[in-house]
């Protein structure tokens, strides 16, 4: 099948440097080393108020099926690079490590560890580079979706956008995410055939040319497709033959056969006039029940627009600016040494710089959600050291990070950690949800934020706090290394 990663070589996906840092941990007798490796990102898309991770099923499955061939090790050989001994290690290399993971579907904020790898030196840093690309790629799209579907206030989505993406795997797992992130299908059959992502679609401008008349084209389809009849009509004139012929088929082809017309759809022109002109025509003969569809390059604030202006619209093919998110195609999720551990202790490292969001927080870490007890609605969200708790009996004091004498007193909450087991020891123990499953489940996330954080304009700021803790030893670590010479 298209998802078994392991046919198509996937093991050698990665930054060359991962490698050579992986043939010098073992040429230095560090490949038993244990180490801890945060996965975050630090800023929302689009300037949105949250995102959506996605794709740790492909992640899951990279790494179970993790192995290097003959043909790559004798690759690596051909560079000249890599010791025997080294080429030998990754022939019978698997992963053997920890990961957690913060489930897919889940809204997430700037900062907190969507994933945490604990492994040995080799097997952490080899895997970087496919855990990076998969979520930033799903996370990215499916937090597109979100936003896309949000602004349609109840009115469906399709996704149309396979033949302007970045490529088939953006396009089928691009799929994959938008569904998650809310659409109710896709064009793209393949992501249908191995996602059960649903494949929905009907013509092109191509049919209707096809024909010598558009009526013809819409007779034609009509009597091969009776119970999913939806008409372009924009092939030629919205209003002057496209609507009557629609209506003509309808009345001469389907009603005679006890069917009714599901639905025409608008790909150009000005989609809020046109429609508007349509429903009174589709209304006036007796087609209450059919559905105008809108696609052409279209996007959140479109959509917005276009409903603001009164657009009588049903439901929205969405394309080139959801599979590409065109309006920030980058996610931003970086993947970070936190930790290592040296004889059962575990210690703290940071990576600091100029840039102050480019500080790291340290340390092997939880992330904790706390929720209002009586609304269900995540008040914030709390980063702690792994063997910290936060006690939801009795009130709990967050603070932020940088204007630290700004302090909240929580009551009447309860807590739930973020992460969950993916891997113990190189084994999965987690069991994946099926993508309706996921849907659902962020569908049910997405509802329970407060509004403010879902405004597409200068969305609230959620709070992502440090447990005192945590920030203690952040800051003793950057007074540490500030005056430490590194020479």
């Amino acid at each position: 099948m298209y998802n078994n990663l392991g046919d198509r070589k996937l093991s050698m996906l990665m930054d060359f440097y991962e490698l050579t840092m992986a043939n010098g941990y073992f040429a230095n007798g560090m490949k038993d080393d244990i180490v801890y490796f945060d996965m975050f990102f630090r800023k929302n898309p689009d300037g949105a108020g949250f995102s959506i991770v996605a794709g740790l099923a492909q992640v899951i499955q990279y790494i179970k099926e993790l192995k290097f061939t003959d043909d790559d090790i004798e690759y690596l050989r051909s560079k000249n690079l890599f010791k025997d001994e080294f080429l030998k290690y990754l022939k019978d290399f698997k992963f053997s490590g920890d990961i957690y993971a913060i489930p897919e579907g889940t809204p997430v904020f700037p900062g907190e560890p969507l994933l945490t790898v604990r492994a040995k030196t080799i097997d952490a840093q080899l895997i970087e580079t496919m855990l990076l690309l998969t979520i930033n790629h799903q996370s990215l799209i499916a937090t597109k979706a979100n936003r896309i579907v949000r602004a349609a206030k109840g009115r469906p989505i399709m996704e149309f956008g396979a033949r302007r993406s970045q490529g088939y795997d953006g396009a089928i797992y691009g799929a994959r995410a938008a569904y998650i992130g809310g659409v109710v299908g896709t064009a793209t059959t393949l992501a249908d055939e191995v996602f059960e992502v649903p494949a929905l679609g009907t013509m092109a401008h191509s049919w209707v040319q096809m024909f010598e008349s558009e009526y013809e084209s819409f007779k034609v389809y009509a009597e091969n497709y009776p119970d999913s009849c939806t008409l372009l009509i924009d092939t030629y004139n919205v209003i002057k033959s496209g609507i009557p012929n629609a209506i003509k088929v309808s009345k001469e082809v389907l009603e005679p056969m006890g069917k009714r017309l599901k639905g025409v759809r608008l790909d150009s022109g000005d989609i809020a006039y046109l429609s508007k002109k349509c429903r009174r025509m589709l209304d006036d003969a007796d087609l209450k029940d059919c559905n105008i569809v809108a696609s052409n390059s279209l996007d959140e604030f479109i959509i917005t627009d276009l409903l603001d202006q009164g657009a009588k619209i049903d439901s929205f093919g969405v394309g080139e600016r959801l599979i590409t998110a065109k309006s920030e195609p980058v996610f931003g999720c970086v993947y970070k040494l936190v930790a290592v551990e040296r004889d059962g202790e575990i210690i703290p490292k940071i990576k600091i710089s100029e840039n102050e969001e480019k500080i790291t927080n340290p340390g092997y870490k939880k992330a904790w959600r706390l929720y209002d007890r009586d609304t269900n609605n995540p008040i914030a969200d709390v980063i702690t050291l792994s063997h910290e708790t936060i006690d939801d009996s009795r009130p709990y004091t967050i603070f932020d990070e940088i204007h630290v004498w700004k302090k909240k007193r929580v009551t009447n909450f309860y807590v739930k950690n973020l992460q969950v087991p993916i891997f113990i020891n190189g084994e999965c123990v987690y069991e994946s949800r099926n993508i309706h499953e996921i849907k659902k489940y962020c569908k049910n996330q997405v509802d329970n934020l407060w509004g403010e954080v879902k405004r597409f304009i200068n969305p609230h700021s959620y709070y992502v706090d440090l447990s005192a803790e945590l920030w203690n030893c952040k800051q003793n670590l950057i007074n540490q290394y500030s005056f430490k010479d590194h020479k």
